[in-house]
This record gives C-alpha cells, sequence and structure tokens, in this order.
C-alpha cells in the first residue's frame, strides 16, 4: 500500500528570506566542486570516490538551485579493466573532477585512484565527451604518462588544449601533490605532446598542492589550487602569469578564501577546493567544498558545495628594474572571495534578482518509475541482477548477496546521500527469508567499516530484529535485538536522529503505531572525522551473509525528510 506523506509539502519549499539563499548549494556528500557555464546554463560536477554511478552532473539556471541530471560513469563498460571501479577500495575512486565546454562538448577530466591487491596503487587520469551532460558520455580516454591527480583541462584562445597536472615537487614522473605542471594535449589522439613544464610549487611552496584550476581573464593566465590539505588548514591560493608555460606569481594576499583563520567552532569549516565561474554578465562566483561543524565540529554529511561571490582587486606582487635609479611595480588582478566578509557565510544575497531558493528536504521514491531515481547510488559497480523495478509492480525489489559489507567487496547495497544532521528516514518493506541467517533492511552507511545496519535476520527460524554498529575500530557488534513474534512479512523501519541520538523504530501495522526498538547517543558515527572522504548515505541492504542464497525485500517505498540545523 502506498503511503501518502504529511511532510511532502516540504520537499520544496521557498527559502524563508526573501532574496536570500542559505549555504550550502549542494547539501550532502558534493565535494571538490567543478563549474562551467553553456549558454546561462551551469553546470556542476562532484567527485565520487568509490560509489557508482560516479561523476553526479547537477544543472542550474541561477547558481542556488540545483538539479541532478545524470551521472558521468554509468555504465558497467566505462567502470572497468584498466578504469576499475568494481573492486575499488574504500577512499579511493574518482577524484577531483574538472567540467568544460569547448565548442559544442563537454568535457569531464579525473583521476581514478585503483589500488590492486597487489602491486602499486594506480593513478588513472582520463577525458569523457558528451554532446549532452545529461548523458550518454563517452568511454574513458585514458591520458599515458600523465602522474598526478586532480587534473585540469585548458583551452587556449588559440586553439591549443592543455592539460594540467600535480607530481612530487621535483619530481615531474612521479604521482604526488607538491607542484603544478603543464603540458599541450592531442585530444584528436587523446596524447600528451610537446615539453612538460612545472609551473608552480604553490604560495606554501608545495604543502598539498592539489586540485589545480587554470583561467584566462583579459589576456592574463590565472593558476588556481588547494593547499594546505582538506581539513582545517585548507585553503585556496592563485597565481598569475603573462604566459601560460610561466613563471607564476603568487597573489600576496593569499588564501583568496579559507576558513583556517577562523574559529573551529565556525559554522562550517575546512573550506577549499575551488572553481570559478564568470557569468553571463560579467560578474564571477567560486564554487567551493566545505564541512559544516556542529558542537563537535563535524557533520555526518562531510564535504559539500558551497556558493561564493567574487570580485577582482589589484595587487602587487613584485617591482622590477626599469632603469638604473628607477623600479616599477608588476601588478596583477586577482579574484577576491566573500570580499564583503572574507569567508563562506551561511546567509547570502541571490545572485540573480527576481529568483528564490527551493529547499530540497526531502526524497520521496515510490518506485513507480521504470528506472531508478537518480539520487540513488551503490558503493562499486553493483553485480549484476541486484535490484529489479519490474518484478514486483511500484516496488523495488533488492536481491540478497552472499557478500556481506566489506572493502572492495559488490555488496547488495543502496543508498542516497543524508543532506541534514536531524532527519526522520522510513522504509515500507516486505520481506520473507527461507533461509537461517539471511539478513535485509536498512543500512545507515559511510564506509565499508562504517555503518549501522537496522535488518530483520532469521534466526533458528525466527525473525529477528536487530541494530548493528560497525566502527571503524571495532568487529561489528548487536546494541539491540528483539524477536518479532508477530511478524507476518510486513514490516516499516524508521531511524529518527534528533539532539545528537538515533531513535530506531518499526511498525507492525503500516505506521498505525510506531515502537521503539532503542535510542543511542552519538549522531555522529558516520561522520568525516572517522577518517574518510565521503558523507554519510542511507539505504537498503540484504545478505545471505556468506551463502548462497534467493532472498529477496521488496521495498514499497522510502521517504526522507532532514531538518537543517539553525
Amino acid at each position: 500500500m502506498k503511503f501518502f506523506f504529511r511532510y511532502i509539502t516540504l520537499f520544496v519549499s521557498f527559502s524563508s528570506i526573501a532574496q536570500t539563499f542559505t549555504n550550502p548549494i549542494l547539501s550532502g556528500a558534493y565535494p571538490d566542486p567543478s563549474i562551467c557555464e553553456v549558454e546561462g546554463n551551469f553546470y556542476l560536477v562532484n567527485s565520487s570516490f568509490e560509489y557508482f554511478p560516479g561523476l553526479p552532473i547537477h544543472k542550474s539556471k541561477d547558481l542556488v538551485n540545483w538539479e541532478l541530471i545524470g551521472y558521468g560513469l554509468d555504465r558497467e563498460d566505462q567502470c572497468n579493466g584498466t578504469n576499475n571501479l568494481v573492486d575499488v577500495q574504500s577512499n579511493g575512486g574518482i577524484h577531483a573532477p574538472t567540467i568544460r565546454y569547448h565548442e559544442g562538448i563537454f568535457y569531464i577530466i579525473t583521476t581514478n585512484i585503483y589500488s590492486p591487491v597487489k602491486g602499486p596503487t594506480q593513478f588513472i587520469n582520463f577525458i569523457i565527451t558528451a554532446e549532452d551532460p545529461a548523458g550518454s558520455w563517452s568511454e574513458p580516454h585514458i591520458i599515458e604518462g600523465a602522474p598526478g591527480i586532480d587534473p585540469d583541462l585548458f583551452f587556449d584562445d588559440d586553439g591549443k588544449v592543455w592539460f594540467v597536472g600535480t607530481h612530487d615537487k621535483g619530481d615531474k614522473n612521479a604521482n604526488g601533490i607538491g607542484e603544478l605542471w603543464v603540458q599541450e594535449l592531442d585530444l584528436t589522439k587523446w596524447q600528451l605532446k610537446g615539453e612538460r613544464t612545472s609551473v608552480w610549487t604553490g604560495a606554501c611552496g608545495g604543502c598539498c598542492l592539489e586540485g589545480p584550476h587554470m583561467y584566462k581573464r583579459e589576456g592574463t593566465y590565472y593558476l588556481m589550487a588547494a593547499e594546505g590539505g582538506t581539513s582545517f588548514n585548507h585553503a585556496v591560493m592563485i597565481a598569475a602569469s603573462d604566459k601560460i608555460t610561466g613563471p607564476y606569481d603568487s597573489n600576496p594576499r593569499n588564501p583568496i578564501l579559507t576558513s583556517r583563520h577562523l574559529s573551529k567552532d565556525n559554522w562550517v569549516h575546512s573550506t577549499g577546493h575551488a572553481d570559478l565561474v564568470n557569468v553571463p554578465d560579467g560578474r564571477w562566483f567560486m564554487v567551493a567544498l566545505g564541512k559544516r561543524g556542529d558542537e563537535q565540529r563535524e557533520s555526518n554529511m562531510g564535504r559539500e558545495t558551497h556558493l561564493i561571490p567574487i570580485s577582482w582587486e589589484k595587487a602587487i606582487v613584485r617591482w622590477q628594474q626599469v632603469s638604473d635609479n628607477e623600479w616599477a611595480p608588476v601588478t596583477y588582478d586577482f579574484p577576491v572571495g566573500a570580499p564583503q566578509t572574507g569567508k563562506v557565510e551561511r546567509i547570502n544575497p541571490m545572485p540573480f534578482m527576481q529568483t528564490r531558493q527551493y529547499q530540497k528536504d526531502a526524497f520521496n521514491d515510490n518506485f513507480d518509475e521504470s528506472k531508478l531515481n537518480l539520487e540513488w547510488n551503490f558503493r562499486r559497480v553493483p553485480q549484476v541482477n541486484t535490484f529489479s523495478l519490474a518484478a514486483r509492480s511500484g516496488h523495488l525489489r533488492l536481491y540478497a548477496k552472499p557478500e556481506v559489507i566489506e572493502n572492495r567487496v559488490q555488496a547488495s547495497l543502496m543508498g542516497f546521500r543524508q543532506r541534514e544532521s536531524d532527519f526522520e528516514y522510513t522504509a515500507s518493506i516486505y520481506y520473507q527469508p527461507k533461509k537461517e541467517g539471511e539478513e535485509a533492511g536498512m543500512s545507515l552507511f559511510q564506509k565499508d567499516n562504517n555503518y549501522i545496519n537496522f535488518t530483520l535476520i532469521k534466526e533458528q527460524g525466527l525473525m529477528v530484529l536487530k541494530v548493528i554498529l560497525k566502527d571503524p575500530k571495532e568487529e561489528p557488534k548487536i546494541l539491540r535485538q528483539e524477536i518479532l513474534s508477530n511478524y507476518e512479512g510486513e514490516i516499516m523501519l524508521k531511524v529518527i536522529s534528533k539532539d545528537h541520538q538515533y531513535q530506531y523504530q518499526y511498525s507492525l501495522d503500516q505506521g498505525r503505531e510506531y515502537i521503539t526498538l532503542m535510542s543511542s547517543k552519538g549522531d555522529l558515527i558516520l561522520s568525516h572525522r572517522t577518517g574518510s572522504y565521503t558523507g554519510a548515505y542511507l539505504g537498503l541492504y540484504a545478505t545471505g551473509n556468506g551463502k548462497s542464497t534467493k532472498a529477496f525485500m521488496d521495498v514499497d517505498w522510502v521517504f526522507y525528510q532532514g531538518f537543517p540545523r539553525s
């Protein structure tokens, strides 16, 4: 039976303050944003690491309201072989993409970091292309001989195309993030050509220099990058040159965006890894990642995308001698991030007049469509026949697999991004396993070693409802379990996050009454502080716990409602 949601009117609501918007503009795990503008439309891509589909692509008309339109990597043939996302390790996979548009073609360039079970880690830099950013995108064009991570693609006015990359400081062939390099790229052969030139070690001399982007404004080349690591010391630095191959002069006012000078209790921290966009009316804006914090300086959402206004101001980079007795300043215009306050603000003026921000605070899926909603992701490319939308009309059928949640494993696990610290997440399911040890239900997960399973397990012929916690430092442990003596196959599971607690509830009468199985303190068990790059997901899970199985779980609907904290 379908469920009519009392919260559905909150799914799209006007911002409470007219003519302002609230950061982040993409809530949930959307790090390392890159942006481009085409004919008044803005397109944004983010890192996806080991998740599939990979490279989420959003579209916007106003830089504030974004629609998820597709993925750059949504086919298995794009993600196997050399470009492996099938058994990729945790915190591996797709890092820091760049999206650009040139002469009718969209380009995404990025890195897949893959560590085989045996052998050295591989840094696979590749490009995919599309005429429509919603897809479909091409197979990956791997750029051989390109070390490092976080590559950028730059189209110059003279028709040349340049690869901007990273390598270890002083070693042009070593993978690393201490120095930036440029080299011309042949897009007909997908090969580097000419000489590679090391151009910049950053404003701090090579400390975690990554995420480069190249721009050209009024004849000047600008090289922008992140430094300081992706935590509290994260920052955006920039340099300028009259030639693309340098030498580059660092902006003396670097960093142009950071939160390192603010209290760690600031509402957002670790801001950095940015990209710039020039809107049609001539103004500039920046998208950058940042992590929301609360009293414990973290959130389960990890690194999210924020929007920052930009102005340009002239700065003296050095003095040069023009005669025996005369010195003249060398000056460049440089971008200034958030010129009025110098930091990422929670509330900001709307970039365009006569527009409002719509808050997408909820996600509802009744599984009535023929294709899976774009919000759903898997950890790694899923196995064949992991799910079906046709096996039972109006339901998602999730097939149990022998695999459990482990590193490099394709478990029967799927989810969507947690967007707020406080939330309600409910699923209406039908599950009637036949074998001992078969398990299915909810999973709240961040990594293969960091999850909470709220699941039904068949044990000694009985149905047992369990809350199982996997902390990165411990083996999975049962927090609470209860035999459901009157279980007949249908159940609603609900998790509520409120006041820094999780409540685990269930209903056996189609939601008329919910029973609280347990409450637990500490809502940051899935937070970014556990040592990962990604945020938490809310999802569904089914397994035979190591044994072959024909079990499945039918999901009638899921509903998520987020409640932003002040």
